[in-house]
């Protein structure tokens, strides 16, 4: 009778353990599944708790110049360097934006990436960028010598460092 109920609960116990194996395995597939229509930049990142954009601007109107946090979040690619894919403008809303580039110059985006939807991950701040340095920006945007005279005065910015980045296809 002790075999009998042993051998009984040993088969539920093996019943209920491959029934958790195999929801498992439809969750990893459904995440692999959104994972492929996106490409991948520097480290892997998932898409989990993504700030949206103006989610994001909130984040940065309470920083202030040399204060760092840690987040991700998703936006348009506005405007992406034309040289060799160094950074990226993001939309943050229809006036303000936020400048990225990427960890130690670790990865570079796509020179065709313009448009494209992204998700990056890394550390936000808020920086006072010098007249040199956003010459030379506008430089790699292909700007007219004209427009990089106009520059005449240094900004105070919304800056983006990531080690992450995913974009759709």
């Amino acid at each position: 009778m002790k075999k009998i109920a042993y051998t009984l609960t040993l088969l539920i116990l093996l019943a209920t353990a491959c029934k958790n194996s195999k929801e498992t395995e439809v969750v990893n597939n459904e995440n692999k599944s959104e994972m492929a229509d996106l490409m991948s930049f520097g480290e892997q990142i998932d898409k989990d708790n993504t700030l949206t954009a103006e989610e994001m601007l909130g984040k940065f109107k309470n920083l202030k110049v040399g204060d760092t946090i840690q987040v991700k979040f998703a936006s348009k690619i506005n405007e992406v360097c034309s040289k060799k894919g160094c950074w990226m403008k993001l939309p943050l809303d229809n006036s303000t934006e936020t400048m990225v580039r990427f960890k130690d110059y670790g990865f570079f985006m796509p020179l065709n990436s313009k448009d494209k939807e992204v998700i990056v991950e890394g550390k936000a701040f808020v920086k006072q960028t010098s007249v040199d340095e956003l010459r030379h920006y506008a430089e790699d945007a292909g700007k007219s010598k004209e427009e990089i005279a106009k520059i005449t005065e240094p900004k105070t910015e919304f800056s983006f460092e990531a080690h992450g980045v995913l974009m759709k296809k």
